[in-house]
């Protein structure tokens, strides 16, 4: 049984030695290939969850990815992740905000516009602010901004009971009538109570909980963590992206590689939330340190395996387009349609 292994030794074992361009990661692409149409490896795959900055412009916002990432002092952009991920499978991705400059949507727009892998953007506007419609209206009109991600919609009083905040409810209202979708991260029992609010509030609201994997409720936590996660599985407008999935643990940031305990995981999930309502996303570069792109998308191949081919569509792409309505923008992004 392989044992868990600290972000530290990961770093210190992993062929990425300060270069992400790295030809070992091409040849463990390679090396999962399999021709069998039956197999995951030839469903296409839309990362639905990246991020980009560029801390070489004059205005930049800060974000650098995991710990790891920033010691490398570069930027994350469409053509550096793309020689990454085409040679596991992935043909096109959705940028989410890093930022919580109005300003940087437009740079995200820019990025994507350039860069045909680029099928979608969720941006950064704040529902708790008056400008909050005039903005959305501003950049819903280019096709490529599908959502925002925004997850401080909410209150907790002392006795830590979860209200949602009127205001950006309203706002938050505005966002679904113009079609487009929430992401929330990260996961915390009190994001999760408040998406359970959201989702009756706005049942046309498509809401996104990210990186549910990475939560590890404590063994005092985990009746209320279960709860609540059936509270949210019963909504059928909270998705779940299945991101994250390797994770340093909190107690010890320890990341564990052994399949077993990460299998069980997912399998609870895709079993609460079904397979209409599972997303796949990479979450690079902030798993940079982690896990590579071939080890991520690899691991979740690996799941799916066992299920059917429709069943593997959905995860991998399919519901990212029901919930993004992604725009399809090079002729080997699959479509809908």
């Amino acid at each position: 049984m392989t044992q868990p292994i600290s972000r530290r030794q990961f770093i210190g074992t992993a062929a990425m030695a300060g270069a992400a361009l790295s030809g070992t990661m091409n040849a463990l692409a390679a090396a999962s290939a399999s021709p069998d149409s039956t197999q995951p490896d030839a469903i296409p795959i839309i990362d639905a969850h990246i991020h980009l900055f560029d801390n070489t412009r004059p205005v930049f916002s800060g974000y650098m990815g995991s710990q790891e990432y920033r010691a490398l002092n570069k930027p994350s952009l469409p053509a550096m992740y793309a020689a990454l991920a085409r040679p596991v499978g992935i043909v096109g991705a959705i940028v989410v905000e890093s930022s919580g400059w109005i300003d940087d949507n437009l740079w995200y727009l820019e990025q994507a516009r350039d860069n045909p892998i680029m099928v979608g953007v969720s941006g950064s506007l704040d529902p708790s602010q008056p400008y909050f419609g005039r903005y959305l209206n501003h950049f819903h009109r280019d096709p490529l901004y599908r959502a925002i991600r925004s997850s401080r919609f909410y209150t907790t009083d002392a006795s830590g009971k979860v209200a949602l905040d009127p205001v950006q409810v309203a706002n938050l209202k505005l966002l679904a009538q113009a079609g487009l979708a929430l992401d929330t991260a990260n996961p915390s029992m009190g994001l999760m109570q408040a998406n359970v609010l959201l989702a009756d509030a706005i049942p046309t609201l498509r809401i996104v909980m990210d990186h549910l994997p990475s939560f590890d409720p404590t063994p005092d936590g985990q009746a209320a963590y279960e709860d609540v996660v059936k509270e949210m599985a019963a909504r059928p407008n909270i998705f779940v992206k299945l991101t994250e999935v390797y994770h340093p643990r909190l107690t010890d940031n320890v990341v564990v590689k052994d399949y077993g305990p990460l299998r069980a995981r997912l399998e609870c999930l895709f079993d609460a939330f079904g397979e209409d309502r599972v997303i796949f996303g990479s979450d690079y570069p902030n798993s940079y340190g982690v896990a590579t792109i071939p080890e991520e998308v690899g691991l979740v191949k690996q799941f799916f395996s066992t299920k059917p081919r429709a069943q593997q569509e959905k995860y991998f792409w399919k519901n990212s387009a029901h919930v993004y309505q992604w725009i399809k923008r090079s002729p080997d992004q699959p479509t809908l349609a």
